[in-house]
């Protein structure tokens, strides 16, 4: 039993120094599980007691001025319940009535401190590691410095767009950020577009609310908080607001009494691999793709789990016959959990299995460096139908039976009739609606931004194409130099200069895209945003329930013309809730909470004929 729990303690030991250095060699769901392992057998283990340490080599040491703890995990609804009722027996405890609790995101990052003056890493939560460094390297402190604890993250939309087929984890990225006396051009990219951020706890969207609401509805309660934000997160932190309650109940040597991290434990299983096939991406990376023996997970049958890259497959002996666990916690797809059994045979290719090129490994990818690959031009096409998105039958299978034809390219696919289709073997009422779809894609409404991100140029995503688009008319991009772009606030040196190279790259096919007569909403310029005087430039503002007067879709458009920040869901930063019909108590009394001003839709249009 001894050597059993010593044997526990070292795996955790191990995996938790990965985790700190920015390389991690399980999930967080895995070494939860274990944690949880090493608790039932000794649950007065010195691991289970104190925070898991980081090191960042050759930093000054700074002790904290109060203890930078752990957070105590709940996993299930009753291990929520319990917290609740410990929470309200202590406010009993002192007399303090109508107890309030707070729900904030709890950030996948790296955590600290920030005085004003010193910024300084978690450590071991009594001795942190001075990283002022961080903020002269191009981190953003949000809200200004010395907001105190905090994390550094990278923006989640960001790091999805321009970093996951580079690294497996948005932490990989920051730790190195933050350890490095150098950084790589992916981080130099990152910092310069200003999407690695300090963010301080007290910047966060947080839901406010009774013991009871919490518990009854903590579902929703995460889901609107995740829907506001847009970093790496791993689970809600609930935490007691009442000052003497969190005075009076005090902290373990491990965590405080206070406040739980709610976690979502995912739905396992063990399966074995039958086959990997490996797949092209429109940017040339290939992937593997694990075909496993059927298992249920989450009331799904599960045939194929995503391996992420292929440094993954060679670096845990992944083949056919590896024993795995896969995990479904929330996500539509399952994710590879841990390796059980390794395989004898690791089989990784060394050419295209689409165009036959030979494969070049960059990091832990294998890449395709063939542009004229045929996987590579159906993804093209695809991210164009799916980005502009006002267009249906244009899924990925009609998309290869295009490309097979030798229709490639965007403008190939848009000279084509319904006789063409017919003539490539697609059916009589098939052939009229692809027809039909394409004259759609042309004649409904869309934005700007949204036409240029949908090219797939690197670094112009819809975020970066909306920006673009507030300096240059489409039509003109093709005349920025690099050296104009990087004026633009949030672009850099080297993300200007990669921009400018892919708009150059396929400036034929742009002005002949645009020249077929798209109906295209255009982007106010930044200086006619300037002149608008109007009450919503600058806010922020949500639309929900029935519009009466156009679709939503249309109004939210129509509010950022005006220079408003347009969001799906009421926080505590919302200036303007906007009602249509239909709309939900709830979301009425958040705002109301919030101190949001609620307009109806015509109060809404009212006010906006008002100041023209």
């Amino acid at each position: 039993m001894t050597e059993d729990i010593n044997s526990l303690f070292e795996t955790l030991r191990k995996y938790n120094d990965a985790y700190r250095s920015g390389t991690p060699l399980v999930s967080d769901h895995t070494y939860d599980r274990l944690v949880e392992q090493l608790r039932e057998r000794d649950p007065g283990h010195p691991y289970l007691r104190t925070v898991e340490p980081e090191e960042f080599a050759a930093r000054k040491e700074v002790r904290h001025p109060a203890p930078m703890l752990s957070i105590e995990k709940a996993y299930t609804k009753d291990d929520l319940h319990r917290f609740i009722t410990r929470v309200q027996k202590a406010a009993d405890d002192i007399g303090i009535k109508n107890i309030s609790f707070r729900v904030t995101p709890k950030l996948d990052g790296i955590a600290g401190r920030d005085d004003g003056n010193v910024f300084v890493s978690r450590g071991n939560g009594t001795v942190g590691y001075e990283i002022t460094s961080a903020f002269q390297k191009g981190v953003v402190p949000v809200g200004g410095r010395g907001l105190g604890l905090g994390e550094i993250v990278i923006v989640k939309s960001y790091f999805n767009q321009h970093l996951s087929d580079n690294f497996e984890h948005p932490r990989n990225m920051v730790v190195g950020i933050v350890s490095s006396d150098t950084v790589n051009e992916f981080a130099v990219k990152a910092l310069q577009a200003g999407v690695v951020r300090f963010v301080p706890y007290v910047k966060l969207p947080y839901w406010e609310g009774s013991g009871d609401d919490l518990s009854q509805s903590v579902e929703q309660i995460t889901a609107d908080i995740v829907s506001q934000t847009d970093y790496p997160l791993d689970g809600m932190v609930a935490a007691v607001t009442h000052e003497d309650v969190i005075n009076y109940m005090g902290a373990t040597s491990h965590h405080y009494r206070w406040q739980i991290a709610i976690k979502t434990r995912g739905e396992t299983a063990v399966t074995n691999v039958e086959n990997i096939v490996w797949q092209v991406g429109r940017t040339g990376n290939v992937t593997p793709v694990l075909e496993v023996g059927p298992v249920s997970l989450s009331g799904a049958t599960i045939k194929r789990v995503t391996a992420h890259h292929a440094g993954l497959v060679r670096e845990k002996r992944i083949g056919i016959g590896s024993e795995i666990e896969i995990i479904r916690s929330g996500e539509v797809i399952p994710k590879l959990e841990k390796v059980i059994t390794e395989s004898a045979a690791i089989i990784i290719p060394s050419e295209c299995p689409v165009c036959s090129s030979t494969l070049f490994w960059a990091k832990d990818f294998l890449k395709c460096g063939n542009r004229s690959c045929r996987a590579q031009l159906e993804q093209g096409v695809s991210h164009w139908f799916k980005t502009l998105g006002n267009a249906d039958w244009f899924g990925i299978k009609t998309i290869q039976k295009l490309v097979e034809n030798g229709y490639d390219s965007l403008e190939k696919v848009y000279a084509l009739k319904e006789k063409d289709f017919f003539t490539m073997g697609f059916g009589p009422v098939q052939s009229k609606n692809l027809e039909d779809a394409i004259n759609t894609s042309k004649t409904k409404l869309v934005e700007d931004w949204r036409f240029l991100a949908a090219f797939g140029i690197p670094d112009l995503g819809t975020g970066d194409s909306r920006k673009l688009l507030s300096f240059y008319r489409l039509e003109d991009l093709s005349n920025a130099d690099a050296e104009d772009i990087r004026k633009i606030d949030g672009f850099g040196k080297i993300t200007s200069k990669s921009i400018t190279k892919g708009i150059a790259s396929i400036k034929d096919t742009i002005h002949n895209m645009l020249s077929i007569g798209f109906n295209i909403e255009t982007t106010p310029l930044a200086e006619e945003q300037d002149a608008m005087a109007n009450p919503i430039s600058g806010k922020s503002i949500v639309f929900t329930g029935k519009m009466q007067h156009g679709s939503r879709e249309e109004m939210q458009a129509g509010a950022r013309r005006l220079g408003a920040n347009v969001h799906t869901s009421v926080s505590g930063k919302t200036d303007f809730l906007v009602c249509g019909e239909n709309v939900g108590t709830k979301k009425i009394e958040k705002a109301e909470k919030s101190g949001t001003t609620i307009l109806s839709e015509a109060r809404y249009l009212e006010m906006m004929q008002n100041t023209g």
